[in-house]
């Protein structure tokens, strides 16, 4: 495991072990978020997370949020990140960025002469990233997931 601080919170950085299946029950007839409809009463098909979430797995490490730089775009303290380093970085993408030896995750902005590191909280200014900087994208943010049941 790597862990580095950042300006707003921990990034924690874990291998994935998609060695094994775990497949779960699956709603093969979708679940509807407008007007209800009937429960299922059988659920016949399964998936398994690792192979619809992991399309690199030797590249795929999870990471753990913490902070709330990214809040805006729904990205919240305790979620965990999927991120692929295999993808090229791209002008728009998500992504997990270190900077000067320290972790962050930001949506990038590539212009013409320099790269922007994009928050989702207003309270927060975009990074430009300078050529005095040690900058690397790390890796390419596929997937979010998150607690969905608030605590009690």
């Amino acid at each position: 495991m790597i862990e580095r601080h950042q300006e707003s919170g921990d990034l924690r950085i874990c291998t994935i072990d998609t060695s094994t299946s775990m497949r779960l029950p699956y709603a093969d007839g979708g679940i509807k978020a407008g007007f209800p409809s009937p429960a299922q009463d059988r659920l016949n098909e399964s998936i398994d997370l690792n192979s619809e979430i992991v399309s690199h797995p030797a590249s795929t490490f999870y990471g753990r949020v913490t902070g709330d730089s990214m809040i805006e775009e729904g990205i919240d303290d305790g979620d965990i990140l999927v991120i692929d380093r295999s993808l090229e970085p791209l002008n728009g993408d998500l992504a997990v960025c270190c900077i000067d030896g320290e972790f962050t995750v930001k949506r990038l902005k590539v212009e013409r002469h320099r790269v922007l590191l994009l928050p989702a909280n207003h309270r927060y200014q975009p990074i430009e990233v300078s050529e005095d900087d040690d900058f690397t994208v790390w890796g390419i943010v596929t997937h979010t997931i998150k607690k969905n049941r608030r605590r009690r």
